[in-house]
């Protein structure tokens, strides 16, 4: 139940704070060479060539998902390379753009260095600029290689390369943006009499997954209001509307419209919010606003402990995942109000997860469970997404000064 917000930050605690995780998680990610592992990465393992029988659906699914929800992290005995993500790399983007405006000329180039990254890691083969995961996943029914590109991955990456348009006038990030927005409008946008959608994970899928639907409605109106190409809008609107049409009367919606996917979730939920309303300004309709107020609502009142944490899922509370952690930050942010509760309870969330899912070493932890936490450090999915997220923080509560002294953050993390 979202209700009064848990006990803040003060307010020099919190700068330290934030400043210390900030630098150290850099650091860390800067020494792995932003690559890592993933909690789905468990295709790349040899295994799969030095015992093909293993090699199918079953034993894939198995697999990936026993990895996963495992305790003790076997990748390095299955010998799972880190490797760096695209959807990570565009991440990381996005902070240091974003602490590139909080104190200018401090990362300028890692800014370089993940647009490079970018360019090198676009889907091979493709006429369009593209992205896909760095490894191969196994769905409950097809398998999707490593590299082929799919919607989320590619609407991460060019929201990313808009950010950096935006920011440094990098004609070249726009041409590639709008380049990936044609290759969801060209490949995965659907019509039939009943829906109308984007293709996810695959082309070939007519998905009515909401979250998909709605990212790459927002990429394509964005796009449009840098190219005024009007090709764009009608599609993004129609399948927009589609998606909004299924929110749950409470407000909240299912991941998707298949049997087997009626569950909601935090950072789905958020991404679906976050999509909403840059439509609505982007494509400077107000038509989406009940949606969004109805969203959001459910969204406080179903997501957020007393004590700072947060839920994955709506109705229980475990597991407290460290996406769903950073998704929340983010979604705060973009509702942040003139009393600055939302604000305030975005540091308490942050607050709580410096306090139970931070290494000081430079990572956060992947999740807790009621008897345990899952130490695994995942680059994507928990370093990349918190980076973001206190770099917004940062931005939102002006707390980074160029020139502040640190202490240690196991110092002030349980002040």
């Amino acid at each position: 139940m979202f209700t009064k917000p848990a006990e803040n930050l003060r307010p020099t605690s919190e700068v330290v704070a934030v400043e210390a995780a900030i630098a150290k998680s850099i650091d860390y990610c800067r020494a792995n060479d932003w690559a890592g592992h993933d909690p789905y990465d468990a295709l790349n393992s040899p295994v799969f060539r030095i015992a093909p029988f293993l090699d199918r659906r079953i034993p894939r699914l198995v697999f990936t998902q026993a990895l996963k929800r495992s305790p003790i992290d076997f990748r390095r005995i299955l010998q799972i390379p880190k490797v760096q993500n695209p959807k990570g790399l565009a991440l990381f983007l996005s902070a240091f753009l974003t602490l590139e405006r909080v104190n200018p000329g401090s990362h300028q180039a890692d800014v370089r260095y993940m647009i490079d990254r970018l360019k090198a890691l676009r889907s091979p083969g493709e006429d369009y600029w593209c992205w896909g995961y760095s490894f191969p996943w196994q769905t409950r029914t097809i398998i999707v290689p490593s590299g082929t590109p799919n919607l989320v991955c590619t609407t991460f990456v060019a929201n990313s390369l808009l950010d950096a348009f935006e920011e440094r006038g990098d004609s070249q990030c726009l041409e590639m943006a709008t380049s990936a927005a044609s290759y969801i409008l060209d490949k995965l946008y659907w019509t039939d009499d009943s829906a109308v959608g984007f293709s996810y994970p695959l082309p070939s899928l007519r998905s009515h997954v909401h979250n998909a639907n709605l990212l790459a409605a927002a990429l394509l109106c964005r796009v449009y209001t840098h190219t005024k190409n009007e090709k764009l809008l009608p599609p993004a609107l129609q399948v927009a509307r589609y998606s909004a049409s299924k929110q749950n009367q409470d407000g909240s919606w299912f991941y998707g419209e298949a049997p087997s996917q009626k569950w909601i979730d935090n950072f789905h939920t958020g991404y679906n919010l976050g999509a909403l309303q840059q439509i609505g300004k982007y494509a400077n309709t107000r038509d989406f606003d009940s949606a969004v107020s109805r969203g959001f609502e459910f969204y406080r009142k179903h997501f957020f402990r007393e004590d700072g944490s947060v839920r994955y899922f709506h109705d229980r509370d475990y597991p407290i995942d460290v996406h769903c952690v950073a998704q929340s930050i983010i979604t705060l942010l973009g509702f942040n109000d003139e009393g600055g509760v939302h604000l305030q309870v975005a540091q308490s969330v942050l607050r709580w997860a410096l306090a139970h899912m931070w290494d000081n070493k430079g990572f956060f932890y992947y999740r807790k469970q009621r008897t345990y936490t899952d130490r695994t450090s995942y680059m994507r999915w928990s370093q990349a997404w918190m980076l973001l997220a206190m770099a917004m923080l940062c931005e939102t509560s002006k707390c980074l000064g160029a020139s502040r002294p640190s202490r240690g953050l196991a110092e002030v993390a349980h002040d």
